[in-house]
Protein backbone atom coordinates (compact mmCIF):
# COMPACT_ATOMS: atom_id res chain seq x y z
CA UNK A 1 0.00 0.00 0.00
CA UNK A 2 1.27 3.06 -1.00
CA UNK A 3 2.65 5.38 2.10
CA UNK A 4 3.17 2.53 4.48
CA UNK A 5 5.97 0.28 4.94
CA UNK A 6 6.48 -3.02 2.83
CA UNK A 7 5.55 -6.50 4.95
CA UNK A 8 7.07 -9.27 4.39
CA UNK A 9 6.08 -13.01 6.63
CA UNK A 10 9.38 -14.11 8.61
CA UNK A 11 11.21 -10.64 7.77
CA UNK A 12 12.43 -12.95 4.63
CA UNK A 13 14.22 -10.54 2.81
CA UNK A 14 14.97 -7.76 4.96
CA UNK A 15 17.95 -6.79 5.98
CA UNK A 16 18.29 -6.12 9.88
CA UNK A 17 21.60 -4.70 10.82
CA UNK A 18 24.63 -4.00 9.28
CA UNK A 19 27.56 -5.88 10.49
CA UNK A 20 31.24 -7.51 9.81
CA UNK A 21 31.04 -10.58 11.40
CA UNK A 22 29.83 -13.10 8.32
CA UNK A 23 27.61 -13.11 4.91
CA UNK A 24 26.43 -15.73 2.99
CA UNK A 25 26.92 -15.20 -0.65
CA UNK A 26 24.57 -17.57 -2.38
CA UNK A 27 25.73 -17.02 -5.83
CA UNK A 28 29.19 -17.66 -4.59
CA UNK A 29 28.56 -20.49 -2.82
CA UNK A 30 30.70 -18.62 0.16
CA UNK A 31 29.78 -18.41 3.67
CA UNK A 32 31.99 -15.19 4.60
CA UNK A 33 33.52 -14.78 8.21
CA UNK A 34 35.70 -12.13 8.65
CA UNK A 35 36.15 -11.72 5.12
CA UNK A 36 37.32 -15.49 5.40
CA UNK A 37 35.55 -19.09 3.70
CA UNK A 38 34.28 -20.70 6.12
CA UNK A 39 34.63 -23.88 4.54
CA UNK A 40 38.41 -23.21 3.90
CA UNK A 41 38.58 -22.54 7.55
CA UNK A 42 37.18 -25.96 8.36
CA UNK A 43 39.54 -27.42 6.41
CA UNK A 44 42.55 -25.75 7.04
CA UNK A 45 42.09 -24.21 10.96
CA UNK A 46 40.46 -25.59 13.89
CA UNK A 47 37.46 -24.13 16.13
CA UNK A 48 39.59 -22.08 18.71
CA UNK A 49 41.34 -20.46 15.57
CA UNK A 50 37.86 -19.57 14.45
CA UNK A 51 36.44 -18.45 17.94
CA UNK A 52 39.26 -16.19 18.27
CA UNK A 53 38.57 -14.90 14.66
CA UNK A 54 34.64 -14.68 15.53
CA UNK A 55 35.57 -12.70 18.97
CA UNK A 56 39.06 -10.24 18.33
CA UNK A 57 37.94 -9.74 14.49
CA UNK A 58 41.31 -11.64 13.55
CA UNK A 59 43.21 -14.91 13.05
CA UNK A 60 45.13 -15.56 16.29
CA UNK A 61 48.52 -15.84 16.76
CA UNK A 62 50.29 -18.74 18.35
CA UNK A 63 50.32 -17.33 21.47
CA UNK A 64 47.08 -15.71 21.74
CA UNK A 65 45.41 -19.10 20.56
CA UNK A 66 47.28 -20.76 23.81
CA UNK A 67 46.14 -18.20 26.04
CA UNK A 68 42.37 -19.04 24.65
CA UNK A 69 42.68 -22.77 25.19
CA UNK A 70 44.80 -22.48 28.87
CA UNK A 71 41.77 -19.69 29.66
CA UNK A 72 39.16 -22.02 28.32
CA UNK A 73 40.37 -25.40 30.21
CA UNK A 74 40.99 -22.70 33.15
CA UNK A 75 37.12 -21.43 33.04
CA UNK A 76 35.55 -25.24 32.35
CA UNK A 77 34.49 -26.60 35.59
CA UNK A 78 31.01 -25.64 36.53
CA UNK A 79 29.97 -24.13 39.86
CA UNK A 80 28.55 -26.62 42.05
CA UNK A 81 25.23 -25.05 42.76
CA UNK A 82 24.66 -24.79 39.12
CA UNK A 83 25.53 -28.32 39.33
CA UNK A 84 23.22 -28.96 42.18
CA UNK A 85 20.65 -26.97 40.32
CA UNK A 86 20.86 -29.70 37.18
CA UNK A 87 20.40 -32.38 39.39
CA UNK A 88 17.25 -31.12 40.50
CA UNK A 89 15.58 -31.13 36.84
CA UNK A 90 13.39 -33.53 36.16
CA UNK A 91 14.15 -36.75 34.31
CA UNK A 92 12.00 -35.25 31.45
CA UNK A 93 13.56 -32.14 30.61
CA UNK A 94 14.55 -31.54 27.28
CA UNK A 95 17.98 -31.63 26.81
CA UNK A 96 17.62 -27.79 25.35
CA UNK A 97 15.70 -26.49 28.38
CA UNK A 98 18.26 -28.36 30.38
CA UNK A 99 20.84 -26.04 28.63
CA UNK A 100 18.86 -22.95 28.60
CA UNK A 101 18.46 -23.30 32.38
CA UNK A 102 22.39 -23.86 33.14
CA UNK A 103 23.53 -21.06 31.30
CA UNK A 104 21.13 -18.99 33.31
CA UNK A 105 22.20 -20.00 36.34
CA UNK A 106 25.80 -19.17 34.94
CA UNK A 107 24.90 -15.34 34.78
CA UNK A 108 25.01 -14.63 38.85
CA UNK A 109 28.59 -16.30 39.30
CA UNK A 110 29.91 -13.69 36.10
CA UNK A 111 31.84 -11.19 37.77
CA UNK A 112 31.71 -9.31 34.39
CA UNK A 113 27.84 -9.86 33.82
CA UNK A 114 26.94 -5.68 34.01
CA UNK A 115 29.97 -5.11 32.02
CA UNK A 116 28.95 -3.98 28.18
CA UNK A 117 32.14 -3.32 27.14
CA UNK A 118 34.13 -5.15 24.24
CA UNK A 119 36.54 -6.80 26.34
CA UNK A 120 33.84 -7.61 28.96
CA UNK A 121 31.58 -9.36 26.63
CA UNK A 122 34.26 -11.28 25.27
CA UNK A 123 35.35 -12.24 28.79
CA UNK A 124 32.13 -14.06 29.34
CA UNK A 125 32.01 -15.26 25.62
CA UNK A 126 34.50 -17.10 26.56
CA UNK A 127 33.57 -18.18 30.30
CA UNK A 128 30.18 -19.56 28.06
CA UNK A 129 32.52 -21.13 25.71
CA UNK A 130 34.27 -22.92 28.39
CA UNK A 131 31.28 -24.38 30.61
CA UNK A 132 28.76 -25.23 27.72
CA UNK A 133 30.31 -27.91 26.87
CA UNK A 134 30.42 -29.56 30.38
CA UNK A 135 26.42 -28.77 31.02
CA UNK A 136 25.62 -30.26 27.63
CA UNK A 137 27.73 -33.72 28.67
CA UNK A 138 26.48 -33.22 32.42
CA UNK A 139 22.97 -32.42 32.10
CA UNK A 140 22.65 -35.56 29.95
CA UNK A 141 24.41 -37.46 32.41
CA UNK A 142 22.53 -36.83 35.47
CA UNK A 143 19.26 -37.13 33.77
CA UNK A 144 20.18 -40.93 33.08
CA UNK A 145 20.97 -41.01 36.85
CA UNK A 146 25.04 -41.42 35.97
CA UNK A 147 28.10 -39.58 37.47
CA UNK A 148 28.92 -36.14 35.73
CA UNK A 149 32.39 -36.08 33.96
CA UNK A 150 34.85 -33.63 34.87
CA UNK A 151 36.52 -31.61 31.72
CA UNK A 152 40.12 -33.05 30.73
CA UNK A 153 42.83 -30.36 30.88
CA UNK A 154 45.10 -32.74 29.01
CA UNK A 155 42.85 -32.77 25.69
CA UNK A 156 42.29 -29.93 23.51
CA UNK A 157 38.68 -28.24 23.35
CA UNK A 158 37.19 -30.71 20.97
CA UNK A 159 38.83 -33.49 22.11
CA UNK A 160 37.60 -32.55 25.43
CA UNK A 161 33.77 -31.59 24.76
CA UNK A 162 34.14 -35.30 22.46
CA UNK A 163 35.35 -37.26 25.57
CA UNK A 164 32.95 -35.54 27.84
CA UNK A 165 29.75 -36.63 25.66
CA UNK A 166 30.97 -40.16 25.27
CA UNK A 167 32.82 -41.22 27.76
CA UNK A 168 35.74 -42.47 25.65
CA UNK A 169 38.74 -40.84 24.83
CA UNK A 170 38.51 -39.59 20.97
CA UNK A 171 40.88 -41.04 18.14
CA UNK A 172 42.85 -38.43 15.96
CA UNK A 173 40.24 -38.61 13.18
CA UNK A 174 37.17 -38.05 15.21
CA UNK A 175 38.75 -34.83 16.81
CA UNK A 176 38.88 -33.51 13.49
CA UNK A 177 35.32 -34.68 11.92
CA UNK A 178 33.62 -32.82 15.28
CA UNK A 179 36.26 -29.55 15.36
CA UNK A 180 35.14 -29.73 11.55
CA UNK A 181 31.49 -29.68 12.70
CA UNK A 182 31.94 -26.96 15.54
CA UNK A 183 33.68 -24.79 13.14
CA UNK A 184 30.15 -24.84 10.43
CA UNK A 185 27.90 -24.63 13.27
CA UNK A 186 29.96 -21.54 14.73
CA UNK A 187 28.55 -18.79 12.63
CA UNK A 188 25.81 -18.36 10.22
CA UNK A 189 24.45 -14.75 9.49
CA UNK A 190 21.39 -13.69 10.55
CA UNK A 191 18.77 -17.14 11.73
CA UNK A 192 16.36 -16.41 13.88
CA UNK A 193 18.48 -17.36 17.16
CA UNK A 194 20.94 -15.02 16.08
CA UNK A 195 18.57 -12.16 15.60
CA UNK A 196 16.84 -13.36 18.59
CA UNK A 197 20.53 -12.50 20.54
CA UNK A 198 20.89 -9.19 18.76
CA UNK A 199 17.09 -8.29 19.85
CA UNK A 200 17.67 -8.91 23.17
CA UNK A 201 21.10 -7.50 23.20
CA UNK A 202 19.85 -4.20 21.50
CA UNK A 203 17.76 -3.47 25.03
CA UNK A 204 21.47 -3.66 26.83
CA UNK A 205 20.56 -6.92 28.39
CA UNK A 206 23.82 -8.79 29.08
CA UNK A 207 24.96 -11.87 27.10
CA UNK A 208 23.78 -14.46 29.22
CA UNK A 209 20.44 -13.09 28.67
CA UNK A 210 20.91 -13.02 24.82
CA UNK A 211 22.16 -16.82 24.56
CA UNK A 212 19.25 -18.16 26.77
CA UNK A 213 17.15 -16.20 24.09
CA UNK A 214 18.95 -17.91 21.62
CA UNK A 215 18.51 -21.32 22.96
CA UNK A 216 14.90 -21.25 23.03
CA UNK A 217 14.74 -19.76 19.84
CA UNK A 218 17.33 -23.00 18.48
CA UNK A 219 15.33 -25.23 20.73
CA UNK A 220 12.20 -24.98 17.72
CA UNK A 221 11.63 -27.32 15.76
CA UNK A 222 11.77 -24.85 12.41
CA UNK A 223 15.22 -23.80 13.39
CA UNK A 224 16.88 -26.17 15.32
CA UNK A 225 16.17 -30.29 16.09
CA UNK A 226 16.77 -31.39 12.83
CA UNK A 227 19.90 -33.05 13.20
CA UNK A 228 17.89 -35.57 15.57
CA UNK A 229 14.81 -35.59 13.53
CA UNK A 230 17.07 -36.73 10.50
CA UNK A 231 19.00 -39.75 12.63
CA UNK A 232 16.12 -40.79 13.93
CA UNK A 233 14.83 -41.34 10.32
CA UNK A 234 17.82 -42.86 9.62
CA UNK A 235 17.35 -45.34 12.48
CA UNK A 236 13.93 -46.47 11.20
CA UNK A 237 14.98 -47.36 7.96
CA UNK A 238 17.89 -49.51 8.43
CA UNK A 239 18.99 -49.55 4.79
CA UNK A 240 18.81 -47.74 1.36
CA UNK A 241 15.39 -49.36 -0.06
CA UNK A 242 13.51 -48.65 3.20
CA UNK A 243 14.46 -45.16 3.44
CA UNK A 244 13.66 -44.25 -0.09
CA UNK A 245 10.43 -46.14 1.09
CA UNK A 246 9.78 -44.01 3.90
CA UNK A 247 10.62 -40.88 2.55
CA UNK A 248 8.21 -40.96 -0.28
CA UNK A 249 5.48 -42.36 1.88
CA UNK A 250 6.22 -39.01 3.90
CA UNK A 251 6.05 -37.08 0.54
CA UNK A 252 2.61 -38.57 -0.53
CA UNK A 253 1.42 -37.30 3.09
CA UNK A 254 3.03 -34.08 2.55
CA UNK A 255 4.94 -34.29 5.65
CA UNK A 256 8.44 -32.18 5.97
CA UNK A 257 11.63 -34.39 5.79
CA UNK A 258 13.93 -32.74 8.21
CA UNK A 259 17.64 -32.06 6.67
CA UNK A 260 16.65 -30.47 3.01
CA UNK A 261 16.11 -26.97 2.26
CA UNK A 262 16.97 -23.72 3.37
CA UNK A 263 15.66 -20.24 3.62
CA UNK A 264 18.72 -19.12 2.06
CA UNK A 265 20.38 -22.18 0.10
CA UNK A 266 17.43 -22.56 -2.39
CA UNK A 267 19.05 -23.79 -5.88
CA UNK A 268 22.19 -25.02 -4.15
CA UNK A 269 23.71 -27.47 -1.36
CA UNK A 270 24.58 -25.83 1.69
CA UNK A 271 28.53 -25.88 1.61
CA UNK A 272 28.77 -27.15 4.99
CA UNK A 273 26.59 -29.86 4.30
CA UNK A 274 28.92 -30.94 1.74
CA UNK A 275 32.01 -31.11 4.41
CA UNK A 276 30.47 -33.08 6.50
CA UNK A 277 29.84 -35.08 3.88
CA UNK A 278 32.77 -35.62 3.30
CA UNK A 279 33.67 -36.06 6.91
CA UNK A 280 30.89 -38.99 6.72
CA UNK A 281 32.48 -40.91 4.05
CA UNK A 282 35.54 -40.61 5.89
CA UNK A 283 34.51 -41.84 9.14
CA UNK A 284 32.24 -44.39 7.98
CA UNK A 285 35.17 -45.98 5.92
CA UNK A 286 37.29 -45.88 9.63
CA UNK A 287 34.65 -47.98 11.52
CA UNK A 288 33.46 -49.96 8.63
CA UNK A 289 30.10 -48.10 8.52
CA UNK A 290 29.33 -48.18 4.83
CA UNK A 291 25.77 -48.12 4.74
CA UNK A 292 25.35 -45.59 6.47
CA UNK A 293 26.79 -43.57 3.95
CA UNK A 294 25.38 -44.68 1.03
CA UNK A 295 21.56 -44.75 2.85
CA UNK A 296 22.59 -40.50 3.07
CA UNK A 297 23.21 -40.88 -0.51
CA UNK A 298 20.21 -42.63 -1.05
CA UNK A 299 18.09 -39.87 0.81
CA UNK A 300 19.71 -36.83 -1.65
CA UNK A 301 19.05 -38.69 -4.68
CA UNK A 302 15.18 -39.07 -3.25
CA UNK A 303 14.62 -35.62 -2.53
CA UNK A 304 16.83 -34.02 -5.62
CA UNK A 305 14.31 -36.04 -7.67
CA UNK A 306 11.04 -35.69 -5.89
CA UNK A 307 11.22 -31.96 -4.36
CA UNK A 308 14.05 -30.27 -6.02
CA UNK A 309 15.62 -30.25 -2.72
CA UNK A 310 19.24 -30.09 -1.65
CA UNK A 311 20.42 -30.90 2.31
CA UNK A 312 21.12 -28.51 4.59
CA UNK A 313 24.29 -29.03 7.28
CA UNK A 314 21.80 -30.53 9.74
CA UNK A 315 21.47 -33.92 7.11
CA UNK A 316 25.29 -34.91 7.05
CA UNK A 317 26.10 -33.64 10.46
CA UNK A 318 23.60 -35.93 12.25
CA UNK A 319 25.36 -39.19 10.78
CA UNK A 320 28.66 -37.96 11.76
CA UNK A 321 27.51 -37.35 15.12
CA UNK A 322 26.37 -40.83 14.86
CA UNK A 323 29.28 -42.46 14.08
CA UNK A 324 31.52 -40.64 16.67
CA UNK A 325 29.05 -41.79 19.32
CA UNK A 326 27.12 -38.94 20.24
CA UNK A 327 23.63 -39.21 21.80
CA UNK A 328 21.06 -38.54 19.38
CA UNK A 329 19.36 -35.89 22.58
CA UNK A 330 21.90 -33.44 22.48
CA UNK A 331 22.77 -33.17 18.82
CA UNK A 332 20.95 -29.82 19.15
CA UNK A 333 22.43 -28.53 22.56
CA UNK A 334 26.19 -29.17 20.54
CA UNK A 335 25.15 -26.88 17.90
CA UNK A 336 24.36 -24.73 20.34
CA UNK A 337 27.78 -24.40 21.79
CA UNK A 338 29.36 -24.22 18.94
CA UNK A 339 27.17 -21.66 17.63
CA UNK A 340 28.11 -19.48 21.01
CA UNK A 341 31.03 -18.06 19.40
CA UNK A 342 28.96 -16.45 17.04
CA UNK A 343 26.27 -15.39 19.16
CA UNK A 344 28.85 -14.07 21.35
CA UNK A 345 30.80 -11.67 18.36
CA UNK A 346 26.98 -10.63 17.80
CA UNK A 347 26.10 -9.47 20.99
CA UNK A 348 29.66 -7.27 21.21
CA UNK A 349 28.76 -6.16 17.67
CA UNK A 350 25.35 -5.28 18.53
CA UNK A 351 26.73 -3.51 22.50
CA UNK A 352 28.88 -1.46 20.47
CA UNK A 353 26.95 0.13 18.10
CA UNK A 354 23.30 0.02 19.40
CA UNK A 355 19.96 0.98 18.80
CA UNK A 356 16.82 -0.84 19.90
CA UNK A 357 15.17 -3.22 17.89
CA UNK A 358 11.53 -2.14 17.87
CA UNK A 359 9.62 -3.00 14.24
CA UNK A 360 5.95 -1.73 13.42
CA UNK A 361 3.12 -4.34 12.46
CA UNK A 362 0.45 -3.98 9.36
CA UNK A 363 -3.10 -3.63 11.68
CA UNK A 364 -5.92 -6.01 9.79
CA UNK A 365 -8.26 -5.57 12.75
CA UNK A 366 -11.40 -3.49 13.22
CA UNK A 367 -11.36 0.21 14.34
CA UNK A 368 -14.01 2.25 15.59
CA UNK A 369 -15.73 -0.03 18.28
CA UNK A 370 -16.95 1.23 21.28
CA UNK A 371 -17.55 -0.63 24.88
Amino acid sequence: MEGKPPFRPGLEGIVAAETTISYLDVEAEEIVVRGYDLIELARKKSYLDVVALLLDGRLPTPERRLALQAQLREDSDLPENVVSILKRLPPETHAMDALRTGISALAGHDPDLEDRTAEGNRRKAVRLLAKIPTIVANSFRLKKGETPVSPRRDLSYSANFLYMLTGQEPSEGEVKAFDQSLIVYSEHEMPNSTFAARVIASTQSDLYGAVTGAVASLKGTLHGGANEAVMYMLLEAGSKDNLERIMLDKLARKERIMGFGHRVYMKKMDPRALLMKEALAELAEEKGERMLYEMCETGEQVMQREKGLFPNLDYYAAPVYYLLGIPIEVYTPIFLAARTAGLGAHVIEQHANNRLFRPRVRYLGPRGLTP
